[in-house]
């Protein structure tokens, strides 16, 4: 029985660490494509902050999934009047790599 709980908690760790967001390569996407440009972690510049994005969907199950979405296709109004360009030429894993790294910016 031992030995199932150690193998349980270890492959636990194992794929936590599997889905832990890389913050390098997610900073390094986020200077390539423009995002910091209207962006940053803690303040508003054009769009909102990152820790503000996060919060706003903290409960919301389907937070990634929607941040990628209007990742890829821009959005309108969710923000303010100024609208989100598209970055439509953004492979989904990068857009999930970037999603995820919002998702996990904490104050």
């Amino acid at each position: 029985m031992r030995h199932l709980i150690f193998m349980t908690a270890s492959l636990l760790l194992a794929s936590a660490a599997a889905h832990a967001v890389d913050e390098a390569t997610a900073i390094e996407l986020a200077k390539t494509n423009g995002c910091l440009s209207c962006h940053s972690a803690k303040e508003k510049i054009v769009g909102p902050s990152y820790i503000a994005v996060a919060d706003r969907y903290k409960d919301d199950k389907d937070a990634v999934p929607s941040l990628v979405q209007s990742i890829q296709r821009g959005s309108k109004g969710k923000w303010g009047r100024t609208p989100m360009p598209a970055h439509d030429t953004m492979g989904q894993a990068d857009l999930k790599t970037l999603a995820e790294w919002v998702m996990s910016i904490r104050p």
